[in-house]
């Protein structure tokens, strides 16, 4: 029998609209990746180091994971619509700010900002999605939204290399002002308002936990990579980190009104799925921080070049994550996802066999396989995640679904970025031990120091930036050996927690009855 096309008359129009509100935020990120060379140079960009680079990156991500659930509750009690163009304004005003940041220590507070913007973006446009979609059709509309985060990938590298190399790297956030303006108009015309009819509480102290020992956690990890872990510093506030997040459990579960419900996670396909998505953000977004020095520096190609290399990834997201919810009602959430997170594996395990003369179509295939992987893995476990709440609560939802993938994006950059940095360092002591102090800690630091360190080394300069690719491609392997097990450490998650491929007479997937007979659960009534 043919399901009733039911929902908002005007449902695909707002969900291209949410698409353009949501490509600001994925934009922004994709474009950073390709100037971070740029924005390291001492006299083009900001001379940031290696560290001050992961913390512009995650800056932005910290504020925007740790305010996603006061966000999504705000969002529900006043309004998702007004929610999204406050949010929208926000980010707009934070791209000019960063865009002439004169300092990498200004950059990292204005990305800050920006993460403020986007954490009430995103659960947004999710939240809406939920509340003008019915059930049978919300996980193509969810697919159609996970799709545009493949365009915002494919965009964001080429237009970044379109504007670094006819203009200063802070036109990369500039380029967030016109998307920003286009997107609160439309929003505005098209776009109904929803809320919550018994909205909860907003939870400041369980709020100001999670950022205090998010950014401890990922602080320590970045403190480590750079410093060592055996330093105070380093395992001091990774301690410090986790026992405020344990806290911050501790106390969700004691409060009437909790930013995050804790009851969610007895639903073992919304536990599966949010490790999932956390795990597979983990290696993807740690990945992509160390490809960009490998195809500028190791390589040699320009910002739009190292861009356009991005371009296959994209692809494989866009041609198949809208496909992805045919996929899951043929086969099942747990094949899919499981086949999508070993696409992903083997495209980060291809990095182990990638060397400074790889031919470099296949780089581009590993990023397409990652690409198509990541495309049957997000999806689905969205899906699954929106369905365990009811619609007066989709905010929520989205916030958990978001939170989870930024945490899991962030600390993907801080632990790789630490491997990369540690192994990095001991790979160029013995190439940098008779250099004078001030050159041998900046040719030590990072690659981006050993090229600068070179350029003035005179006839020394080849052999040393030799030595630096060797050191850090050594790096590379060890980190992709990270990654790869990370993303399997998923696919076995999937392979034990998420249902199989559901009965001909089951319940509609995708409804309340249909999730909880599949989980003999309950719903949750946050």
């Amino acid at each position: 029998m043919d399901v009733p096309q039911t929902g908002h008359p005007r449902r695909w129009a707002i969900l291209s609209v949410l698409v353009i509100s949501l490509l600001v935020v994925v934009l922004d990120n994709t474009i950073l990746n390709v100037a971070m060379r740029t924005i390291a140079d001492p006299h083009a960009g900001l001379g940031a180091s290696q560290g001050q680079l992961e913390w512009a990156i995650n800056s932005y991500t910290l504020v925007f994971a740790g305010l996603l659930f006061t966000a999504g509750i705000l969002a529900d009690r006043f309004g998702r619509r007004l929610s999204l163009m406050v949010g929208l304004a926000l980010f707009g005003l934070a791209s000019l700010l960063s865009a002439y940041a004169d300092t990498a220590d200004q950059l990292i507070w204005a990305r800050a900002l920006m993460g403020l913007g986007a954490a009430a973006v995103m659960p947004a446009t999710l939240s809406i999605i939920a509340n003008v979609f019915e059930p049978h059709e919300r996980g193509r509309a969810i697919g159609v939204w996970a799709g545009a985060v493949g365009l915002g990938v494919a965009i964001g590298p080429i237009v970044g290399g379109l504007l670094l190399e006819h203009f200063w790297w802070g036109s990369v956030f500039l380029v967030n002002v016109p998307v920003v303006i286009a997107g609160v108009i439309l929003v505005r015309v098209l776009v109904p308002e929803s809320r919550d009819p018994k909205p909860g509480r907003v939870d400041v102290i369980g709020v100001l936990l999670s950022i205090l020992g998010l950014s401890l956690l990922t602080y320590g990890v970045i403190e480590g990579g750079e410093a060592g872990f055996g330093e105070p510093r380093a395992w001091g506030t990774l301690v410090g980190g986790l026992v405020v997040l344990a806290l911050f459990v501790l106390y969700e579960r004691r409060i009437p009104h909790p930013s995050l419900d804790v009851r969610l996670f007895t639903n073992r396909r919304f536990s599966a799925s949010t490790a999932v998505i956390g795990l597979v953000f983990f290696a993807a977004m740690g990945s992509m921080f160390f490809s960009a020095f490998y195809l500028q520096l190791v390589r040699g190609f320009g910002p739009l070049a190292s861009g356009a290399l991005f371009v296959p990834f994209a692809v494989g997201q866009m041609v198949f994550a809208p496909r992805s919810a045919a996929m899951v009602a043929r086969f099942g959430p747990k094949a899919v996802s499981v086949v999508g997170q070993l696409l992903v594996a083997l495209g980060l395990a291809g990095w182990l066999f990638v060397g400074a003369t790889t031919p470099i179509w296949i780089v581009g295939a590993l990023f397409f396989v990652m690409g198509v992987g990541m495309a049957n893995v997000m999806p689905p476990a969205t899906e699954a995640i929106m369905a365990a709440l009811p619609r007066e609560k989709a905010g929520v939802g989205s916030a958990v679904s978001n939170t989870v993938r930024q945490v899991g994006g962030a600390l993907g950059v801080a632990v790789l970025g630490a491997i990369l940095s540690s192994a990095y360092r001991d790979g160029m002591s013995e190439a940098t031990a008779a250099l004078p102090a001030g050159a041998r800690d900046a040719a030590s630091e990072s690659i981006s120091g050993a090229y600068g360190v070179a350029a003035q080394a005179g006839p020394a300069g080849p052999a040393l930036i030799q030595q630096a690719n060797d050191a850090f491609l050594t790096a590379v392997h060890y980190a992709s050996i990270g990654t790869t097990a990370f993303t399997l450490l998923g696919a076995l998650v999937a392979a034990i927690w998420l249902p199989g491929r559901r009965p001909a007479d089951a319940p509609p997937a995708g409804t309340a009855e249909g999730l909880a007979e599949e989980q003999g659960l309950e719903l949750v009534e946050a």
